[in-house]
């Protein structure tokens, strides 16, 4: 077993969270999106985050409007609708506890080795 395996299935769990944080908090583009999760170390490439983007976007939980560029052709900037603020706030909750569950388990386990 590949640790890296294991390990890029535990970001991808958390990209929605992360991308409904993000968007919730400003109207960005994807590519900002992109940077603000290499920044937190949750790289990922764009061939994941626009698939993502769209399944949100289907969801009814993000929105977008198209901004005009200076360098280019207009571009879309996401921003989390009302129900994605609630499903946001909904999965902050239950990753706080997830998190809380999970150091439980990491503490008493490093605590016997």
């Amino acid at each position: 077993m590949k640790v890296e395996n294991t390990e890029a299935q535990m970001r991808k769990g958390i990209l929605e969270l992360c991308v409904l944080s993000i968007t919730s908090r400003e109207a960005v583009y994807p590519s900002d999106i992109l940077s603000q999760l290499k920044m937190a170390k949750l790289i990922v490439v764009e061939g994941t985050i626009y698939p993502l983007l769209n399944r949100l976007k289907k969801a009814e939980l993000l929105e977008y409007n198209w901004v005009e560029s200076e360098s280019g052709p207009p571009r879309k900037y996401y921003k989390t609708t009302s129900e994605g603020n609630k499903i946001l706030n909904h999965l902050q909750e239950h990753w706080n506890n997830l998190q809380k569950s999970v150091q439980q388990i990491v503490d008493t386990t490093a605590a016997t080795h």
